[in-house]
């Protein structure tokens, strides 16, 4: 089995590698990644920049040129809801949706669905298979929506504005809905994912009460889970 895990930015890349001992350098069409042999198989992880364009361009370049992924997954840190999760929570994702893809109105947001265009902006993807894999994780895991955004939310006004549009939203990133649109077309995966580890809580923007490193560590644990053993 060989995995690929696409991530926005280094630091999250070596998370994701953190638990499985010694990486080796890898050269994937333009990208440079690491590789480290886990109990499932072989994971490739890949920083490709931070934002929809990025990771959609990268996924779609690392499909084309990869050896063929059995499971592809977009992975790293987010902000979550408040009252909905805590820092240190990892998430699986079971939908993802590109929040901020249509148009603002008077009385709120219109997808582009709603708009009147034969497009999705949401995505569901969650496989039980993985959901019971990562029951076992030594970390709080919930499975939910996570949402896709260009732009992080910054204000109380806004946080609150996305919760009551997103009942479910769990965590607010800004890669997954690409990475899973990108796969839609790709025939080797056997599974695809999305798995976001909370930093901070979404609001008022404010880096003193965040915790990168708990967000890091419990991306590692996640991952050590869920390739602790082949999959079926």
């Amino acid at each position: 089995m060989t995995v690929l895990v696409i991530c926005a930015v280094e630091a999250e890349r070596d998370a994701v590698v953190r638990n499985f001992g010694a990486s080796r350098t890898i050269s994937l069409g333009q990208y440079g990644g690491v590789a480290v042999d886990t109990p499932a198989g072989e994971l490739h992880a890949v920083s490709v920049g931070v934002g929809p364009v990025a990771a959609a361009l990268g996924a779609a370049a690392l499909l084309a040129a990869g050896p063929g992924y059995d499971l592809v997954m977009s992975a790293g840190i987010a902000g979550g809801f408040r009252g909905r999760i805590a820092v240190g929570d990892v998430v699986l994702a079971d939908l993802a949706t590109y929040a901020d893809l249509g148009v603002r109105v008077d009385d709120g947001f219109l997808s582009v669905r709603e708009m009147g265009i034969d497009q999705d902006s949401s995505l569901a993807f969650g496989d039980q298979r993985l959901i019971d894999r990562m029951s076992g994780a030594p970390i709080m895991v919930l499975v939910g929506e996570v949402l896709t955004l260009s732009a992080m939310t910054g204000t109380n006004a806004d946080a609150d504005e996305l919760a009551a549009r997103y009942p479910r939203a769990l965590a607010e990133a800004m890669e997954g809905f690409a990475v899973i649109a990108a796969t839609r077309d790709y025939q080797g995966n056997r599974y695809v994912a999305e798995i976001r580890a909370i930093s901070n809580l979404i609001g008022r923007r404010d880096r003193s009460t965040w915790n990168i490193p708990l967000a890091f560590g419990a991306l590692a644990d996640a991952m050590s889970t869920l390739l602790n053993e082949p999959l079926p």
